[in-house]
């Protein structure tokens, strides 16, 4: 998987974040993944899948599958590291996270429809708005699961980022010291 910062192509953020580092044009790579896909079916997800023989490294593998996703030019991504491995649970796998720079951005689109939907650059600064934020529940039996999540309006539509994604995201940003303050009541119910 590869977690993709770069400098916004179109329109800077709405908000101003607060940390004087994250500026109004940083942004992050993400695609909405196929209707018709066994698993994770229309989430918002981060490009990747799984090393295949020929990778060289985890990092490779994460810059093929953005290219095979979203079809950006790999010569433009500096990779910066990885994160420790993250469980998936629903799906039975560990995922671990490349971070990279898109130091020369190349357009970006769905390359494959069974795959993603849609590609799209999300301003920083537009996570981190408190006004974007919301906290997902869904009931699982008698149990209610519930984690962080986004409403952003990105290239005219509307983006909906929860589960996995969003959770890495939110831990991501607050690792970072970026996190603002945001209402953790304001729950939107799944399912």
């Amino acid at each position: 998987m590869l977690i993709l910062f770069g400098v916004l192509d179109r329109l800077p953020a709405e908000h101003r974040a607060r940390n004087a580092a994250v500026s109004a044009d940083l942004d992050v790579l993400l695609l909405t993944r196929a209707q018709t896909l066994r698993s994770h079916a229309g989430q918002v997800a981060f490009p990747g899948g799984r090393v295949d023989p020929g990778d060289d490294s985890v990092e490779s593998a994460a810059l093929r599958e953005a290219w095979e996703e979203t079809g950006l030019d790999p010569s433009g991504v500096e990779v910066l590291g990885r994160l420790g491995e993250q469980p998936l649970p629903f799906s039975n796998h560990v995922v671990t996270p490349v971070v990279g720079w898109w130091h020369q951005p190349t357009p970006v689109r769905p390359v494959d429809a069974a795959e993603s939907s849609a590609v799209f650059r999300a301003p920083v600064a537009d996570l981190l708005d408190p006004a974007n934020r919301v906290t997902w529940t869904i009931r699982q039996g008698a149990e209610t699961r519930r984690g962080p999540g986004w409403i952003l309006e990105v290239d005219g539509a509307e983006r909906f980022i929860w589960g996995f994604t969003a959770g890495l995201l939110d831990r991501l940003l607050a690792r970072l010291g970026w996190e603002e303050p945001w209402d953790q009541t304001r729950e939107v119910p799944l399912g």
